[in-house]
């Protein structure tokens, strides 16, 4: 679209919107209108971080992607974002790195005019039974899932304009409990305890924060590594006879950050009825 721009950037270390020969890749750009929706989106390139980003293009707000190593699919997703006729921005970054969120935020209020909206879908979920956890694993995951969420929720509490919307990621699985996921369950156990709390604290400034838990949903990362008998079994256990999808998740997430401004505090379980 002209008059828009994407910029590929990886900030982990370097000042945002620099340009390194390996990896940062950045397209003619034009100013945004202040007045524009911005939302940023951790997690963005793909799964349901990708169908977020796509339906909040659609729903009017210019995105920036943040993303950890896909730079192929992350260059897609901003093109997905202009088809839309919105600007579109990808920031290659690590979220528990604090500095380099900083900076994303930064340079996404210089280049975008401000932030309305931030959706932290960006997480790992290695499975394991509790007593067979590798603590260097139980580490990463605590760090990428915990501390980067909590990084992007300082960020957007800082950052967000007033009346504007913060949404974590939690799972359906703090419900359901199914053995394996044991630390990736109790680092989302943690997301739905630091949600009500966010919103609290940040009481006078018309900004909602809630999480979505998931349930079951059609991405890449779900088959991955399962026969079809057990993805057969897992669709029909739920009311509905079928796994979400991303698309299923996007428009609760979109609603959050727009329209559903009496939701507040919350987690949000979009899993079709599962549990």
């Amino acid at each position: 679209m002209t008059g828009h721009h994407r910029m590929v950037s990886n900030v982990s270390g370097t000042h945002p919107g620099t340009t390194t020969r390996h990896h940062n890749k950045e397209h003619t750009m034009s100013t945004a209108s202040t007045t524009s929706r911005v939302a940023v989106v951790t997690g963005g390139s793909r799964g349901i971080g990708r169908a977020i980003t796509r339906r909040l293009a659609a729903d009017g707000y210019d995105v920036a992607v943040v993303y950890t190593s896909n730079e192929s699919e992350a260059a897609t997703t901003v093109k997905e974002i202009e088809a839309a006729g919105r600007t579109g921005l990808a920031y290659k970054t690590d979220i528990a790195d604090a500095p380099a969120v900083e900076r994303v935020f930064e340079a996404v209020e210089e280049r975008l005019g401000g932030v309305d909206a931030v959706i932290n879908s960006a997480g790992i979920m290695p499975l394991a039974p509790v007593a067979g956890i590798d603590l260097d694993v139980l580490d990463h995951v605590l760090r990428t899932n915990v501390r980067g969420a909590i990084v992007v929720a300082q960020q957007a509490a800082q950052k967000v304009r007033d009346g504007g919307a913060i949404v974590l990621f939690s799972t359906t699985v703090t419900r359901t409990r199914l053995p394996t996921y044991g630390a990736y369950a109790a680092t989302k156990g943690a997301i739905e305890v630091l949600v009500p709390i966010l919103a609290k604290e940040l009481a006078g400034r018309d900004i909602t924060v809630n999480a979505v838990a998931p349930g079951p949903t059609a991405t890449e990362l779900f088959f991955e590594g399962k026969p079809q008998e057990l993805v057969d079994r897992i669709a029909g256990a739920n009311p509905l006879g079928r796994l979400g999808t991303p698309e299923d998740i996007a428009e609760v997430v979109a609603t959050l950050a727009g329209p559903a401004r009496w939701i507040n505090g919350q987690t949000v379980f979009a899993n079709g009825g599962l549990a």
